[in-house]
């Protein structure tokens, strides 16, 4: 017995396939367009709220030196110069708040210089006094900063041996919440580094060159607060310096 081909079938198998395929695509489609309108929103609430590019001087910085003789800090170039001979922290001068994006280029100088020293490419973040409204009463001695509430990364301390993300509570203690020392995340002299650093609903995230070093969720997280730059007998430069509300 020869069976013959049903055309209405072969039609109904080749409309409900055209239909699949549409509804395929229209699917896809609707995936891009909610994909690009999550990136839109995502852009629309990033507002910049400060920027320094380095070309009028450190009116918006305070540097507080250990060293203050064979230590300088220049802006007008495009980049902020902090060469010094003992440990520095040059300060922000505006307070920050809030749920914050900070991010900056750096690259620690290596050519020979007096102080050039591949070593403690360091931030503070969130800082405050719980003693003093004044933040900028320090000597730049890395102990003389023990009493502050903060945040702290230090990528390539002591002489570039170990990077670590620390929590400072107000002279009762500074928590390394993580620490590492394999080369991948030490430092390289003349390499320019691009910093990031998150600052949202408690979560706590440093990236540099897009790698993810450091995420922490804290319970009791600082909600406003100083940045500085941190270091310690070392030539840096610093490009490119945003602060972003999120």
């Amino acid at each position: 017995m020869i069976i013959k081909p049903n055309i209405m079938t072969y039609k109904t198998f080749a409309f409900c396939g055209l239909l699949l395929l549409a509804t395929n695509l229209l699917l896809a489609q609707t995936n891009i367009l909610k994909q690009n309108n999550n990136k839109a929103d995502i852009k629309s609430s990033i507002k910049l709220l400060y920027k320094d590019y380095f070309n009028n001087g450190t009116k918006n910085w305070s540097a507080e030196f250990e060293k203050p003789v064979g230590s300088i800090i220049l802006a007008n170039k495009g980049y902020l110069d902090i060469n010094t001979a003992g440990g520095a922290t040059v300060w922000f001068k505006t307070k920050l708040c809030g749920n914050i994006i900070i991010t900056y280029k750096i690259l620690v100088v290596d050519k020979g210089g007096k102080n050039d020293r591949v070593s403690d490419m360091n931030a503070f973040w969130m800082a405050t006094n719980p003693k003093s409204s004044n933040i900028f009463i320090q000597d730049g001695k890395f102990s003389s900063y023990n009493n502050l509430n903060l945040y702290y990364a230090g990528v390539g301390g002591h002489d570039n041996t170990f990077t670590r993300f620390r929590k400072y509570r107000g002279g009762a203690g500074k928590d390394v919440i993580k620490e590492y020392n394999d080369s991948s995340h030490l430092l390289k002299g003349n390499k320019l580094y691009n910093v990031k650093i998150v600052c949202k609903n408690g979560l706590i995230q440093y990236f540099l060159n897009d790698a993810l070093f450091w995420e922490f969720k804290d319970e009791k997280p600082y909600k406003e607060g100083y940045f500085g730059f941190r270091t310690t007998k070392s030539h840096q430069q610093i490009y490119s310096f945003k602060v972003n509300s999120i």
